[in-house]
């Protein structure tokens, strides 16, 4: 295929092959030995305290991960170092030292031979440490920690012995350093230009063009830059590099140029966009790169195709909601043959409506019909105790809109589900998460803040295109945001929200930490139990989703308290680290997933995410989304979009509507796949479908293409058996006793193996 290649912009690029370039890479690394005491004495920052007897630990993983589990409260991290002079000879720029020190939860202060350097920090809404010692900014947890000291400060010791010290503190769950890097190096150009890609997403056009806005920016305020600026395209496959352009770049101070390529290339195919920068008088260089997306999921065919659940439960004189999601081309119409007495079919839009009155099973033939031709499936209705008997598949608020959320952006996004096409793949739910609360009135009832006017008029609206919606609380006094919780009014809530049309409810710890600090197994369950009974009584179907991070291994008893769904861990954020580590820590969790009880290891973060009203496009490649997808899918997860839905890119919907994928997801049987191997450099995830078939990820952690094999005998399967590819939904042909598949960096595979016919 011919390729286009058109850039704008202040600068012009001329095609050539290459430019000279080479890296900055000269660090003193701080990755290991590192001492470590919990509790708190100011003596601990001092290079005279002999911390011989401290235990050591790593500091690229969370305290809980290394023999304190559970641990809340102060810690200290001590390392020493020699610094050499000779870092000053290996850079262009010699004025200033940088000391990495990846990241921490949830605050600290820095010390160097005794000496605060720096801090780093969050609001905490209990049990916080005084403000002289931290910086309380919300959202700093998960942000690089970069200290700059001039190079003639006198708290450095060159050539000599040099103590860092870290008071950690941490409020809850996860405590203390992890991730990367750990090191010390003096600044470079990288501190002086920064290439950005990530302002926003490739955007996709037709089946072949591909267009990338970036910038380029001075970050000096009184240094010109000056040198070659590359831009290349590679196929992932092969390295083959099918464009390349050069030029001369000049950048005043504090100067940013915006860019925009567009070309032309075949979009299944996997590819990285490279950006580099060489300085003209030191020939150092900095490269920016990103994963082209590439476009899996076939587009589905004219004829009609059914892609809701097989299953659905409801207890007795519920409200029934279920939508037969469908696609095909329109106008569909709608049958079901065995509908029970009191529920009735919407032939328009496919909405099951009405109530059951008796406990009990009933198989309902569903038929979809248009010009092109028909599909039907059976539904199997359950009538009993145990509702969500497939996760719930939806959107939740939290990911993009913080607390900035309002009726108005609810009604969009719900909006959004519709005209996107995701409700006709079986996404269902819309969810307020925490900042609609006012307070309770002299009767207790809850009441909606200024930005929620009529809350039983928006469940009114959302139910009216065929959608379901949620809402979020705590039962603590005060919810994470500072808003009105449940605690003492879980009986007024739970009617209030029944009488409004609530579907969904969060119920997250948040200040219940106040009323039990250090919680007995006993304690984690009794706020869960109280609003269990009041939502029992409600009569109304209420998703009930308990979020509390994983305390007390709540997958062990979360129904008892009779919980459809359970946070296993902390909340997700949009990078690999924090993916893989939730993703692939799961497999303690898997024998508790069932019909109705769902192991749930947070939102997706994928589309345009921000907790806030600042949005940015996800830091995840497209390959980390396609392992985002599959192994929540495998997991049995409830999938919860966390993107500003009104700004779905075409890659993005690809990736949220590839019905094989989400089938395993929503499989009957409700099993959670299991570890089926580890490795550093890969995981292999199984999971038993209905059918008895078998779903199987196959998971590179590498930043290089792999080759993952599979024994047939670890996924206990004999004989031949077809292979077929779930996102590409492609049959591969017959495997026996082993196979093997080429995986993408950070990237999958996701495979179902069917019996040979």
């Amino acid at each position: 295929m011919k390729k286009l290649f058109i850039l704008t912009g202040i600068v012009t690029l001329i095609l050539m092959i290459s430019c000279n370039r080479t890296n900055e890479t000269n660090a003193v690394m701080l990755d290991k030995g590192w001492k470590f005491k919990t509790g708190d004495d100011p003596a601990w920052a001092t290079p005279a305290f002999d911390d011989a007897s401290w235990a050591t630990i790593d500091p690229k993983k969370i305290w809980e991960d290394q023999g304190y589990n559970g641990y809340n409260g102060f810690a200290w991290y001590r390392y020493k170092t020699l610094i050499p002079n000779s870092l000053k000879d290996q850079t262009s720029i010699s004025d200033s030292l940088k000391i990495l020190l990846g990241k921490i939860d949830d605050c600290d202060q820095v010390f160097l031979n005794g000496e605060l350097i720096g801090v780093n920090g969050r609001t905490i809404y209990s049990q916080s440490p005084s403000s002289q010692d931290f910086t309380r900014e919300q959202g700093k947890w998960y942000l690089e920690r970069r200290y700059i000291l001039a190079a003639n400060d006198p708290r450095i010791h060159w050539d000599q012995e040099n103590l860092i010290a870290v008071r950690s503190y941490d409020q809850g769950g996860a405590g203390g350093m992890f991730s990367k890097p750990f090191e010390i190096s003096m600044t470079g150009l990288s501190d002086r230009l920064k290439i950005d890609l990530t302002s926003s997403p490739f955007a996709i056009s037709g089946d072949s063009l591909v267009t990338k806005n970036f910038s380029i920016v001075n970050l000096t305020g009184k240094e010109q830059l000056q040198g070659e600026l590359v831009v290349e395209a590679l196929h992932c496959n092969n390295g083959i590099r099918f464009f390349s352009a050069c030029s001369r770049v000049d950048l005043a101070p504090h100067l940013k140029i915006d860019k925009s390529v567009s070309f032309s290339e075949d979009i299944a195919s996997p590819a990285m966009f490279k950006v580099t920068f060489t300085e003209s008088n030191t020939r150092k260089s900095i490269t920016a790169k990103a994963e082209i997306p590439y476009i899996l999921t076939p587009k589905p065919p004219l004829t009609p195709r059914i892609n809701s659940a097989k299953v659905f439960g409801v207890r007795p004189w519920s409200p029934f909601l279920f939508k037969v999601a469908a696609t095909g081309q329109p106008p569909l119409k709608y049958k079901a043959a065995d509908l029970p007495e009191g529920l009735t079919l919407n032939p328009e839009n496919g909405l099951i409506t009405g109530s059951l009155k008796k406990k009990g099973e009933y198989i309902v033939k569903l038929t979809v019909e248009n010009q092109q031709g028909y599909a039907d499936r059976d539904l199997k209705i359950i009538v009993g105790d145990i509702i969500s008997l497939t996760p719930p598949m939806g959107w939740n608020s939290w990911n993009c809109w913080g607390l900035s959320v309002s009726d108005k952006k609810v009604r969009q996004s719900a909006n959004a589900m519709k005209s996107t096409g995701l409700i006709d793949h079986g996404w269902t739910y819309i969810n307020i998460d925490d900042g609609w609360e006012d307070t309770h009135d002299k009767n207790g009832n809850i009441l909606t803040n200024a930005k929620f006017p009529n809350m039983p008029a928006l469940c009114s609206y959302v139910h009216s295109l065929g959608l379901k919606i949620g809402i979020y609380s705590s039962p603590g006094p005060k919810t994470c945001g500072g808003y009105e919780g449940s605690y003492g009014f879980e009986a007024k809530d739970a009617m209030n929200y029944a009488s409004w049309g609530i579907d969904y409810l969060k119920y997250d710890w948040c200040s219940y930490g106040n009323i039990a600090p250090n919680p007995t197994p006993e304690q984690l369950k009794k706020p869960y139990k109280e609003m269990k009974h009041a939502l029992r009584k409600a009569n109304r179907d209420i998703h009930y989703s308990l979020c509390q991070y994983g305390m007390g291994d709540v997958w062990s008893w979360g129904a008892e308290v009779d919980g459809n769904s359970w946070r296993t861990t902390g909340d997700i954020e949009d990078t690999w680290e924090s993916l893989s580590t939730i993703g692939f820590s799961q497999g303690k969790c898997s024998p508790w997933s069932a019909p109705g009880r769902w192991n749930d290891p947070d939102m997706l973060t994928v589309g345009w995410v921000g907790w806030g009203p600042a949005l940015h496009y996800t830091r995840l490649t497209p390959s980390e989304q396609y392992t985002h997808i599959s192994l929540w899918s495998l997991l049995a997860a409830p999938l919860l979009i966390g993107c500003d839905l009104e700004q779905l890119d075409a890659f993005t919907l690809n990736l949220l509507t590839n019905d094989e994928v989400l089938a395993i997801n929503q499989d009957p049987m409700g099993k959670q796949a299991m570890q089926i191997r580890t490795s550093d450099d890969y995981e292999i995830w199984a999971r038993d479908l209905e059918d008895g078939s078998k779903a199987i990820g196959l998971f590179n952690k590498t930043e290089k293409p792999l080759n993952v094999p599979v024994e047939m005998t670890d996924v206990q399967l004999e004989g031949k058996w077809l292979l077929r590819d779930v996102w590409t939904q492609c049959d591969l042909g017959k495997v026996r006793g082993h196979f093997e598949m080429k995986v993408l960096p950070h990237g999958v595979r996701l495979v179902i193996l069917r019996q040979n016919q």
